[in-house]
């Protein structure tokens, strides 16, 4: 490496120039630094020869690494030796762009996430570091990147949809700063959408849902009414297929080849024609082949993958499906962080979602540190447990040959910053120590009480409910609301017998017991995060103004959402406990409290919409807190039908008219009934239950 004693300055009129074409992909990454440049300095960058700044492509006599998307840097003498030249060297298009990041990072101080964390760098008037070379290293995972899934806040945060650049840009943006290559841009996107050209445009590798071969559109979509079998309709599928390609041919592609019904479920739930494991294999063996001889007629080595999710990886570890040498097979977690296959309702059968011993080819993973599934994920609120064991997992997919690939479900970006940034340092250097990576993380993002900050981060993963015997077993902020939600559905149409739809949680109890385990769960868990909450508040006292936003949009919010499911999620059950008894007018007071405590959610989430965020989690539609206190305020206005009917009047009469007006008031003067949260209010005193309004 070759270091000089000259030291190497930028200042605001510091010149860059580059000896490469201005390609789309390297002209977004310039605009990236042009800002950054800007934004430390106060002035926009000069262009020209006399540069301080060369970028430019690897030359033999650099000694630039040579695999994929390297870069370097070199710094020679300028003109007469009067000051230090980098020269910032890309083995590629790529490497241009992560060198220029590098760049970005390390010179200007601007941090990977710098936009979603609010963390402007700091105004410099000259910035001064030695002029030593440096090598970028080897990434451990060749294709790396985001799936921005089940991003319904990003959807809803602006007016437009599909959503525009204005959205994409940060999104894109902050996954190559993190050194990420690759991503799936959205769930089932219009196809207008920009969200996909800007992806290549910034010089991204685009891949697929599995559930979307080859990003092709939904036959149902293409075709209602016909019959979605590749039998009867092969000539429709594949013609599907050639418009998805012929569109994406020119653009950096990992194709995805799959096989599933419409609705990303089995396919012979819609064409039960297929009525063995060895038709259904022979099937999607000979589809995959298919595709991937349509692409190789298209595009020339091409990158493909197959997601072995679901019943494909049964399917395919018990022999049926065969799969070409050279496709990447791509192994799933279960939503919770563990290599098992997922949970599908009540069945979950664990099975082990790596390659096996022997199995030859490439291999990757699909990693979720967000997730959705109608039960217990994490949407809204960090992964629950411990960055440990993300990092036991990884590692020991690595470990088995899975290091090809690595697609992490990155969901709507903002609560999910901590564990991005794990999973980007993990598909860097293929290992991590979590300590030393949490002070890092703690240590950009906050100016002081890092010691402590780092200390709620760890306690954050104490917190969480284990509602089953596995390590992942731990509920995020859906275990709060779905179960309430089909708490509440099953009680009000009147059934007392299991709810099919909580098995998965509880086993197979009476529906009473159901709710008991459910509050019981809530309940030993709700001091835990109460005194996070309070611990928290606690430090932001001694943080800056800005720490303290920081720390609110990026923990505070995620805490209290925790803290409100845990009590609304008891004061329902409780309620329903109080309709068992007959306490009809408890039981309204335990409902209203379900309202207010899971309002306190809502009002986190409006809390934390300040400045550039306004409006971020209006499309809460999966978590979906406002569904839940909807649900909660019918079950509070069907126990008042039960008990106040006809006239509303009747627990005012009983239980809050003074006993000198009871026999002698006048129907015609005393009938205007109270609103429901003003006698739930005055119940809830008159029979000394908590109170729940804060």
């Amino acid at each position: 490496m070759n270091t000089r004693k000259q030291q190497f300055m930028i200042t605001a009129s510091s010149i860059y120039h580059f000896q490469t074409e201005m390609s789309l992909p390297i002209r977004h990454a310039w605009q990236m630094i042009a800002r950054d440049h800007e934004t430390v300095f106060g002035k926009p960058p000069l262009q020209g020869d006399d540069a301080d700044v060369i970028v430019r492509y690897a030359e033999p006599e650099d000694g630039c690494p040579e695999w994929p998307e390297a870069f370097c840097f070199r710094y020679a003498d300028g003109a007469a030796g009067q000051k230090v030249v980098l020269h910032l060297v890309g083995r590629d298009e790529l490497g241009i762009i992560y060198g220029l990041l590098h760049f970005s990072h390390t010179v200007l101080g601007v941090d990977p996430f710098w936009y979603w964390a609010e963390l402007l760098p700091a105004r410099r008037e000259m910035i001064s570091l030695p002029a030593c070379d440096y090598n970028s290293a080897q990434p451990k995972v060749r294709y790396r990147g985001w799936f921005v899934n089940d991003e319904v806040c990003l959807i809803g945060w602006k007016e437009e949809y599909p959503p525009t650049e204005e959205v994409w840009l940060p999104v894109f943006e902050a996954l190559l700063r993190c050194g990420g290559n690759m991503v799936i841009p959205g769930t089932d996107l219009p196809k207008t959408g920009i969200h996909h050209k800007l992806a290549t445009e910034m010089g991204l590798w685009v891949t697929h849902h599995h559930a979307e071969p080859l990003g092709a559109e939904m036959f149902l979509r293409a075709y209602p009414g016909k019959q979605a079998s590749y039998s009867e309709h092969p000539e429709l599928f594949e013609g599907l297929w050639r418009a998805a390609i012929e569109k994406q041919q020119h653009d950096r592609i990992v194709w995805v080849l799959s096989f599933r019904g419409q609705g990303d479920k089995p396919f012979w739930e819609d064409d039960p024609a297929f009525d063995t494991l060895e038709k259904r294999g022979a099937l999607i063996s000979s589809v995959v082949q298919r595709q991937y001889g349509i692409v190789k007629e298209y595009v020339d080595d091409p990158v493909c993958c197959m997601a072995m999710y679901g019943e494909i990886a049964e399917l395919y570890k018990a022999g049926h499906i065969e799969v070409p040498a050279d496709i990447i097979k791509v192994w799933a977690d279960n939503g919770y962080g563990k290599m098992v296959s997922r949970r599908h309702g009540n069945l979950n059968l664990r099975v082990r979602a790596l390659p096996d011993q022997g199995d030859g080819g490439k291999h990757g993973v699909y990693y979720h540190v967000t997730f959705h599934d109608l039960q217990a994920s994490n949407h809204l609120t960090m992964f629950p447990g411990r960055p440990e064991f993300i990092a036991e997992e990884l590692e020991e997919a690595f470990h088995c040959g899975a290091s090809e690939y690595l697609l992490v479900n990155s969901g709507n970006i903002l609560p999910h910053l901590y564990t991005l940034d794990l999973t980007a340092w993990l598909w860097q250097d293929g290992t991590i120590d979590v300590e030393e990576h949490r002070n890092k993380f703690i240590g950009r993002l906050y100016s002081s009480q890092q010691g402590q900050i780092a200390g709620l981060y760890q306690q954050y993963a104490d917190c969480a409910i284990a509602y089953g015997p596995n390590e992942d077993d731990l509920a995020g902020d859906e275990f709060y609301h779905h179960p309430a939600r089909k708490i509440m559905g099953h009680w009000l149409r009147g059934k007392a017998d299991t709810d099919d739809s909580l098995v998965w949680a509880t086993g197979r109890l009476p529906f009473a017991e159901q709710v008991r385990w459910f509050k019981e769960k809530a309940a030993a868990a709700e001091a835990g995060w109460y005194q996070l909450r309070e611990n928290i508040r606690q430090v932001m006292k001694e943080l800056s103004e800005e720490d303290a936003r920081r720390l609110h949009v990026q923990l505070l919010v995620q805490i209290e959402l925790h803290l409100s499911g845990c009590r609304g999620l008891i004061a329902i059950c409780t309620a329903y406990e109080g309709f068992r008894a007959e306490l009809y007018p408890q039981a309204f007071v335990y409902a209203s409290q379900a309202v207010w405590r899971y309002k306190s959610g809502l009002h986190a989430l409006r809390e934390a919409e300040q400045g550039q965020w306004e409006h971020f989690y209006r499309a809460d539609w999966l978590t979906n807190i406002a569904n839940t206190i909807e649900h909660a305020d019918t079950v509070r206005k069907y126990l008042r039908v039960l008990g106040d009917s006809p006239d509303m009047f009747l627990w005012y009469k009983e239980y809050l008219m003074p006993e000198t007006e009871k026999y002698i008031y006048l129907e015609n003067t005393h009938r205007n009934p109270l609103p429901n949260d003003e006698l739930a209010c005055r119940l809830e005193k008159k029979f000394a239950i908590g109170s729940s309004r804060y």
